[in-house]
């Protein structure tokens, strides 16, 4: 076959990728979705923390896995990006869809065993990775550890495994505590709200000392907005509390 100088011949990348059905899909908002995904032919081995690579006609896009690892379906959080390239594509898919997906997972965001508490500070699909980690803790009855898990949103609807966390620190007081906060408290679509408000950079060192946690033992985590991100480490890391990342950059 030949081809004239001014034609470009593009080959998908992810041809010959693994794939992996969709199964289940809920819609929370209109921009807010959780999708559970099962690998085809192949098990997905990955830690908690790690993040799972997937595509639509050859875009792909790293996403943090929600699912802990005895799980048999990769259970992903996402956000619609209106101008990005392959969530407006995930928004059409339907039940027996499927998507490329790399066979390994990456990401060395886990939890650090070195800490006794786990102080975590997450942006809406920032939670992602936290929910993997308290679901593996739990489900192997550890003990040891305490999950400190406070999630920002602008909107109380965007608190999508508010219900899970609650009565996880409901059934587990001694291992793991939410503490959900708005940063838009006086908008109609929050009315009613009567938890924490503010932004996690702003509310980060006022929870820190309402936990009563100790520095030698706390490790702080945080994943999600950039912005959010950049502001608390200053705050965190400025007192002397130790700090890891994971950012999440829109498409």
């Amino acid at each position: 076959m030949t081809t004239s100088p001014s034609t470009t011949v593009t080959r998908d990348r992810t041809a010959n990728l693994p794939r992996a059905r969709l199964v289940e899909r809920i819609d929370y908002t209109d921009d807010l979705m959780v999708i559970k995904m099962e690998p085809q032919g192949f098990e997905f081995k990955f830690k908690p923390g790690q993040y799972c690579t997937l595509g639509l006609d050859g875009i792909e896009r790293a996403y943090s896995i929600v699912s802990a690892p005895h799980e048999s379906a990769l259970e992903i959080f996402v956000e619609l990006v209106p101008e990005g390239e392959l969530t407006p594509l995930m928004w059409r898919m339907e039940i027996g869809d499927t998507m490329s997906i790399r066979p390994r997972p990456k990401g060395i965001f886990l939890m650090d065993q070195s800490a006794t508490q786990h102080l975590m500070l997450g942006t809406v699909t920032g939670i992602a990775p936290f929910v993997s980690m308290v679901r593996d803790h739990l489900h192997y009855g550890r003990d040891g550890h305490h999950f400190y898990v406070v999630e920002g949103a602008s909107y109380l609807d965007e608190f999508v495994y508010d219900v899970e966390l609650c009565q996880l620190a409901a059934d587990h007081p001694d291992t793991v505590t939410f503490v959900p906060a708005i940063s838009r408290p006086t908008e109609e679509r929050n009315t009613g709200w009567a938890g924490a408000t503010g932004r996690l950079n702003n509310i980060v060192a006022d929870q820190l000392a309402r936990l009563g946690l100790d520095r030698s033992q706390t490790l702080v985590y945080a994943c999600g907005h950039p912005g959010m991100i950049e502001t608390s480490r200053e705050i965190v890391t400025a007192d002397g509390w130790r700090w890891t990342e994971e950012r999440f950059w829109k498409e």
